[in-house]
């Protein structure tokens, strides 16, 4: 994958210290409270201590590849060390021995940093488990709703004839949550200057193009870029008609959606959409074979990564025990 370099997947496919660590002197989670195991992003370090020293760390993460190298790479520099020097521990130590996360990926050094210092709470404590929760605790709302103004904009302009309602809406929220961001709409959904100005003549005729004007920081914004294995991947899904002809909406959201996985986050909060249940609508209707594969209904990003992963060996997906992991309804869940 293009995002991942190789001090990133050597340290993501190091499994020395992961897994679970029994009797452990103390053990802390980030992203767990009561009821949500298998629910949500989470990471848990547990910890053997002999004489003040972290004799042996252990991790457990469910996350993407970037969240499994931060934790690997943490529990290298505790392990052996004593309690305070652990504490002294901080994302951006993380980051800089893992030669750099991309920016938007940030966040994974602060969750294994965060629950590797709960763990040595838990043991200055006495307490068994020291669980807390990101600080945005906001990744299952919407970032779109039906009352931003670009929204309305966009699905209160007069419906061109023979266009689906439900396809308006998916354009309108996708362009709403690209013209929110600090990126240029073509980049922030995949798309160049011609695709992006036939879909906004198809679906949104009359909203003239002047107001869709670039965001001020668009210029210096180092934005996230679609990977193209998994451009190549949706490719293979597009339908194509009986003349032979793929529908341009189908080819259009294929760049999204390449461009939107590679947003931190679930894919259909990434997509500015009002619920998760309206990302697998759009996928039916316009990649009705993708919808199809996905047969076990596994969360899209989810699926295309590992998808992606299985066709590269399974680098960044070694043990899927799916039936018998505790995130398997997080995977697995209706859509």
């Amino acid at each position: 994958m293009s995002r991942y370099t190789d001090t990133i997947r050597r340290w993501a496919a190091d499994t020395r210290r992961a897994g679970a660590l029994p009797g452990a002197d103390g053990t802390g989670e980030v992203g767990l409270s009561e009821g949500e195991a298998g629910k949500r992003l989470a990471v848990r370090f547990a910890l053997h201590v002999r004489k003040g020293c972290a004799e042996t760390v252990r991790f457990q993460v469910f996350g993407c590849g970037f969240t499994i190298a931060a934790c690997a790479l943490a529990a290298e520099l505790a392990e052996g060390r004593p309690l305070t020097e652990i504490a002294a521990i901080t994302p951006a130590m993380v980051d800089a021995a893992l030669a750099g996360l991309p920016p938007e990926r940030d966040y994974c050094a602060t969750l294994a940093v965060a629950a590797l210092q709960a763990a040595v709470k838990s043991v200055q404590t006495r307490h068994p488990v020291q669980a807390t929760l990101p600080t945005d605790d906001d990744d299952h709302a919407p970032r779109v709703t039906a009352a931003d103004p670009f929204y309305r904009l966009l699905f209160d302009s007069p419906t061109p004839a023979g266009i689906a309602s439900a396809d308006r809406h998916l354009f309108a929220c996708l362009l709403t949550v690209a013209a929110n961001s600090s990126c240029d709409l073509t980049e922030a959904l995949g798309l160049d200057e011609a695709e992006l100005k036939a879909l906004l003549d198809r679906y949104f005729p009359t909203v003239a193009h002047a107001r869709l004007a670039p965001h001020p920081a668009a210029a210096t914004a180092v934005c996230p870029q679609a990977d193209a294995g998994v451009i190549m991947l949706l490719s293979e899904y597009l339908p194509v008609d009986a003349n032979g002809h793929t529908p341009v909406a189908s080819r259009w959201l294929v760049r999204i959606l390449a461009t939107r996985a590679a947003y931190p986050g679930h894919l259909w909060r990434a997509m500015g959409l009002f619920a998760r249940p309206e990302l697998s609508a759009a996928i039916r209707c316009h990649l009705p074979a993708l919808a199809a594969a996905n047969s076990a209904g596994m969360r899209w990003k989810r699926f295309l990564f590992k998808q992606l992963c299985e066709r590269n060996g399974g680098v960044m997906c070694k043990n899927p025990d799916c039936g018998e992991c505790s995130d398997y309804a997080l995977c697995f869940g209706e859509e």
